[in-house]
């Protein structure tokens, strides 16, 4: 397992699913955890479970709202010291956006584009400053297998993180800050469960994947904790996917 010890870990939307496992493994590893949610209650709650195993704190974080950011930051850096890596994970789910683009009205356009791109550009800019302090640092975004694939709104914005993942990699690159992304595919969230009945999800894992089970959300943790890691120095500007082979590319 990478060694975060010492390490400061700022993680977006991680009072529950993704970004929850994705908090609970950098704790694991080492590493003091900022569980930032726009739900304060269940990031307080979440970060308090995580102090059982590890150091995690919870903070209200609304990554629509650039106001809401710089402050979220400016409270991990007089509490924590500082942030080394960041993982953009909050983000408007896939079910509410699955209509033609074309169909989905203009103001749902504007809250998935704020949260689910918009966020992830007010989130790196504000930690940019603190990571280039101390010496470096690293990203990841959390795109979606649905970004290679364009079908819909939540789609497309998950193929604008993965244009962000290359871009904020240029940007940052001068100041040490490596820029990653990490595409899930059908991952066995609270919320997937939740939404997906039981026929669609066995159809998924034994007739689109190559990987016959379901994916957890684990195994997302695993790929983001890598990317962020030391094991991970000679990799920016790119996205992997954890999609159990739901889609091969050359």
């Amino acid at each position: 397992m990478a060694d975060f010890m010492g390490k400061v870990a700022m993680v977006t939307g991680a009072a529950t699913g993704i970004g929850e496992a994705i908090a609970r493994s950098l704790a694991t590893a080492g590493a003091t955890v900022a569980i930032a949610d726009i739900d304060a209650a269940a990031a307080r709650s979440t970060a308090a479970a995580i102090g059982g195993t590890g150091k995690a704190v919870g903070i209200a974080c609304d990554v629509a709202d650039p106001v809401s950011v710089e402050a979220a930051v400016a409270e991990v850096r007089a509490g924590l010291g500082g942030i080394d890596v960041l993982v953009n994970n909050a983000g408007l789910h896939l079910t509410g956006y699955v209509r033609p683009v074309s169909e989905l009205p203009v103001e749902d356009w504007r809250r998935l584009l704020d949260v689910n791109v918009l966020g992830v550009v007010h989130c790196a800019k504000a930690c940019r400053e603190t990571m280039r302090a101390r010496g470096g640092g690293a990203i990841v975004n959390i795109a979606s297998m649905a970004a290679y694939k364009g079908e819909n709104a939540y789609g497309i914005s998950k193929l604008a993180v993965r244009g962000l993942t290359v871009a904020l990699a240029r940007d940052f690159a001068a100041d040490g800050i490596r820029v990653c992304g990490v595409a899930p595919g059908f991952v066995a969230s609270e919320a997937a469960m939740r939404l997906f009945p039981e026929e669609r999800r066995d159809h998924y894992v034994n007739e689109v994947q190559l990987v016959r089970r379901l994916g957890q959300v684990d195994d997302v943790a695993r790929a983001v904790r890598f990317l962020l890691s030391e094991d991970a120095s000679f990799i920016t500007a790119e996205t992997i996917l954890v999609s159990g082979g739901a889609l091969t590319r050359i």
